[in-house]
């Protein structure tokens, strides 16, 4: 373990059995201190954090995932679709508490027009000239392309016309085909996720990337994911971060254990150490983790606590309880570990240094 410490500390290449030892290891002392080391090397003391909020347009979905407990079919009782007025109301309310970004998601209805997509982005970026619509992954952008019978890069400049800037990297879960088949057998593999992404970054549109941990993968496997989304960064350099989420099982097909805390940690500091220099901002998940685990997170290579989600609906469909936080919440919470609070945009601009 020293000699694969050291050469991380010396940006020495590693393989994959040599992420997946440090992923096994339990010297926690080394393995925060890397990472840390690293991340001050990267970013410095500031964390950021984002005032934004995440609105589910629709749950009816025809991928019907096994750890998804937020779709519906079109025949249930509770499935809706959301009118664009519906929408701008929610965001009406959110930029009571300054939000600068939304993050617009849903499941794949193939009920819905394309016409209502960018008209949606277009009357956002109209009413809230100064919010950042933050839309669509990868795996809604491939399914608008088969169901509109458009080539990806014809969505992508559609909604790129009317002010989409940026995507989220959801739907990427574990980039390693063998797991998705198992929890996700209707969802784009590795291969289109990566073609989308590629095609958005080409296109000027940043996106971020993620990873859900707690799925039945192994430690290969996220090292796997990891190194699939350097790969694609050293050749776009159009991810602005990297997330790490853990899964929750309630109300979902699968009941798997949930990831402890110190799996999670660990996680973080490979990513770190995996992404050095390539990707500078890790960002761990508050509303998966939890406060003292994500300020934990930033001594194992975390810099940002991402968003204040005042709506969110995937992971409280699980039963989850969402633990909404306001600016003033952040600056305190950070300030309180001795580091420097700094509010963000989506291109990790920084707004404000308090």
């Amino acid at each position: 373990m020293k000699d694969i410490f050291e050469k991380v500390i010396e940006n020495e290449s590693l393989n994959i059995k040599d992420y997946v030892e440090i992923l096994k290891s339990n010297d926690l002392s080394k393995i925060s201190f890397v990472a840390d080391y690293l991340r001050k090397k990267d970013v410095g003391d500031i964390v950021t954090f984002i005032l934004d909020t995440n609105i589910n347009y629709t749950n009816i979905c025809i991928n019907r995932c096994k750890f998804c407990a937020f779709y519906r079919d079109i025949d249930d009782k509770d499935s809706y679709v959301l009118s664009i007025e519906e929408i701008l109301k929610k965001v009406e309310y959110a930029r009571k508490f300054n939000v600068t970004q939304v993050l617009i998601q849903g499941g794949l209805n193939p009920e819905i027009p394309f016409e209502y997509y960018e008209e949606l982005i277009k009357k956002i970026k109209e009413k809230f000239p100064e919010v950042n619509v933050h839309a669509f992954s990868p795996v809604e952008i491939e399914f608008f392309s088969r169901n509109f019978r458009m080539s990806i890069e014809e969505v992508l400049q559609r909604l790129k016309s009317v002010g989409l800037r940026s995507m989220p990297g959801g739907g990427a879960e574990i980039l390693v085909d063998n797991v998705r088949k198992k929890i996700s057998p209707k969802k784009i593999g590795f291969k289109k996720w990566k073609e989308v992404v590629i095609k958005a970054h080409k296109l000027g549109i940043k996106t971020s990337a993620t990873m859900v941990i707690g799925l039945g993968e192994s430690l290969e496997d996220r090292v796997k994911h990891i190194l699939r989304i350097r790969e694609i960064q050293e050749k776009t350099k159009g991810f602005t971060s990297f997330v790490v989420w853990t899964f929750k099982s309630g109300n979902t097909e699968l009941k798997l254990r949930e990831i402890s805390p110190l799996e999670y940690l660990k996680t973080i500091a490979v990513a770190r150490m995996m992404l050095h220099g390539i990707i500078k901002n890790i960002q761990s998940s508050i509303l998966t983790c939890g406060v003292d685990v994500s300020l934990l997170s930033l001594s194992y290579g975390a810099n940002d606590l991402g968003g204040s989600l005042i709506e969110e609906n995937v992971i409280t469909a699980t039963g989850h309880k969402k633990k909404t936080l306001l600016e003033e919440d952040f600056v305190r919470i950070i300030k309180s570990i001795n580091r420097i609070p700094a509010q963000r945009d989506t291109f990790y601009n920084i707004l404000k240094i308090y």
